[in-house]
C-alpha cells in the first residue's frame, strides 16, 4: 500500500508514472536515478509491502552532507508537479514467491491513483534474442490496447520496433503453435505487462537488450529513448552531461582496490 509522507496525501489524477522493473543489468532502476537525481524530484511517499526483501540506506541523491543522512526505503514515490510525472524506484529485489501479489499490489495501486498513462523501465538478456530480435537497435517497446488508443501516432511518428513474439519452441516448425511473448531476464515486466492489458490500463515498456556488468551506458541509452517520447530533457544527444548522475553512483562498483593487495 501507498503510504504519504505529506499531509494532505499528493494527488496523482492525470499524471504519467515512471518505474523500473528489477530486470539484468538494473538498468531500469539507473534509468529512473537519472531521472530522479536530473529532475530533482520530490519524495512523497513509499510503498510499504512485503513482497521487497527488505533494506534501508541513506539518501543515493544527496547534494551535502545535510540530506546525506536521510533514511531511504526499498520503493519510494517521488514527484515533479510541473512536468505531471511521478516516478516509482524500486531498489530491492522481488521476493520470488511474492511476485505476482507485487504485480496485483501495483495495478491497483495505479488504478486507484488515477494515472493517465505508467511507463515501465526494463531489460533483458541479450543472448536470448531470437534471430530477428539480432537486426537493428537494440531497444523495444510494449504498448497495452488502453494505451495504444491514445498514443498510436505518436509512436507510428517515434518510428520504434515493437517486442517481437517468438516461437514457443524454437527450430520446430508447428502451423498450431502460435508465437509467444518471451522476456527472458525481465522481471516482472511481462507480467505487469499481461496484468495491464487484463485490467485495461494504459501501460507501455520500453526494455532493452543487454549484459550484465557495466550497465551505466544501457542506462542513458534507455532514458533518452524514453524522453524521445516524454520530453523530459530537451535534445540531451546533442548534450550527453545534461543527464545529471547521482551521488550514489560512485559506489556502484564499491571502493577501490586496497594497495595492501600489492
Amino acid at each position: 500500500m501507498f503510504i504519504s509522507s505529506q499531509n494532505p496525501p499528493p494527488c496523482f489524477k492525470g499524471f504519467t508514472l515512471v518505474m523500473p522493473a528489477v530486470a539484468v543489468g538494473n538498468v531500469g532502476q539507473l534509468a529512473v536515478d537519472l531521472i530522479l537525481s536530473t529532475l530533482k524530484m520530490r519524495r512523497v511517499g513509499y510503498i510499504h509491502t512485503d513482497c521487497l526483501i527488505p533494506m534501508t540506506g541513506n539518501n543515493p541523491y544527496a547534494t551535502c552532507d545535510e540530506d546525506a543522512e536521510e533514511l531511504h526505503t526499498p520503493a519510494e514515490v517521488y514527484t515533479a508537479t510541473e512536468q505531471k510525472m511521478a516516478v516509482l524506484q524500486i531498489r530491492a529485489p522481488i521476493i520470488q514467491t511474492k511476485s505476482k501479489k507485487f504485480r496485483q499490489l501495483l495495478v491497483s495501486w495505479i488504478k486507484a491513483s488515477g494515472f493517465s498513462r505508467t511507463v515501465v523501465l526494463s531489460s533483458s538478456h541479450a543472448y536470448q534474442r531470437d534471430d530477428q530480435q539480432m537486426k537493428g537497435t537494440p531497444l523495444r517497446y510494449l504498448v497495452t490496447p488502453s494505451l495504444l488508443k491514445e498514443s498510436a501516432v505518436a509512436l507510428e511518428e517515434l518510428s520504434w520496433r515493437e517486442m517481437e513474439r517468438v516461437p514457443a519452441f524454437p527450430g520446430l516448425t508447428d502451423a498450431n503453435t502460435d508465437p509467444r511473448l518471451y522476456v527472458p531476464g525481465g522481471g516482472i515486466t511481462k507480467g505487469l505487462y499481461m496484468d495491464s492489458c487484463a485490467e485495461d490500463l494504459p501501460l507501455a515498456v520500453l526494455l532493452l537488450f543487454c549484459s550484465e556488468g557495466d550497465n551505466i551506458p544501457d542506462a542513458f541509452t534507455l532514458v533518452n529513448h524514453l524522453n524521445e517520447w516524454l520530453h523530459l530533457l530537451e535534445t540531451p544527444s546533442q548534450k550527453p552531461n545534461k543527464w545529471k548522475i547521482p551521488s550514489s553512483w560512485s559506489l556502484l562498483f564499491g571502493s577501490g582496490i586496497p594497495p595492501a593487495m600489492f
